[in-house]
C-alpha cells in the first residue's frame, strides 16, 4: 500500500504536469483538463471553465490524484515482485500496460459521468501523452522505492 502510495503521488503529478501543459496549448489554460475532472460532482460546467478555481481545480486534481493513487496500489500489488528486480524494461512495461488499463477501463468501461473528464478539453492525441506521462510518473515512484 506504501509503494502504490509513492507512486500515486508520482504518477499523479507527473501525468497533472503533461494535463497542464497540454491544456494550455489546446484549450488555453493549464487548468482546463484538471477542472474538467471535477465533472464528477459539478456537472459539465466544470469543464467549461478555464481558470484557477478551489471548487473546480482543487476538486478536479483531488479526484485525479485518487484515481492515480488507485492505478498505482494496482500496479504494486499486481507487479510489485518483478519490480523489486529493479529492471527498467520491465518497470517501463508494466507501467505502460497497466497505464493503457486504466485507459481502457477510463474510456470503455466507465460511464459517462465517471469518465475522466479532460477528454472534453483535450485531443485523443494529447489524452495519449496524458497516459504516457502517468506510467512514467507510476515508473518513477517505483524506481525511487526500489533505489539503493
Amino acid at each position: 500500500m506504501q509503494r502504490g502510495l509513492v507512486g500515486g503521488a508520482a504518477s499523479s503529478v507527473v501525468s497533472t504536469a503533461a494535463l497542464a501543459l497540454l491544456g494550455r496549448l489546446e484549450a488555453g489554460s493549464a487548468y482546463a483538463p484538471t477542472n474538467a475532472v471535477s465533472h464528477w460532482i459539478w456537472g459539465d460546467e466544470a469543464a467549461e471553465h478555464d481558470g484557477f478555481s478551489l471548487k473546480y481545480t482543487i476538486t478536479g486534481y483531488a479526484i485525479h490524484h485518487l484515481s492515480a493513487t488507485f492505478w498505482s496500489v494496482l500496479f504494486e500489488k499486481l507487479a510489485g515482485e518483478k519490480l523489486d528486480h529493479k529492471d527498467l524494461r520491465v518497470t517501463l512495461a508494466a507501467s505502460a500496460a497497466t497505464s493503457a488499463i486504466a485507459c481502457f477501463a477510463d474510456y470503455k468501461m466507465t460511464p459517462e459521468r465517471l469518465k475522466p473528464g479532460y477528454e472534453k478539453r483535450l485531443s485523443k492525441k494529447s489524452l495519449a501523452g496524458v497516459y504516457a506521462a502517468f506510467a512514467i510518473g507510476m515508473a518513477l515512484g517505483a524506481m525511487v522505492l526500489r533505489r539503493d
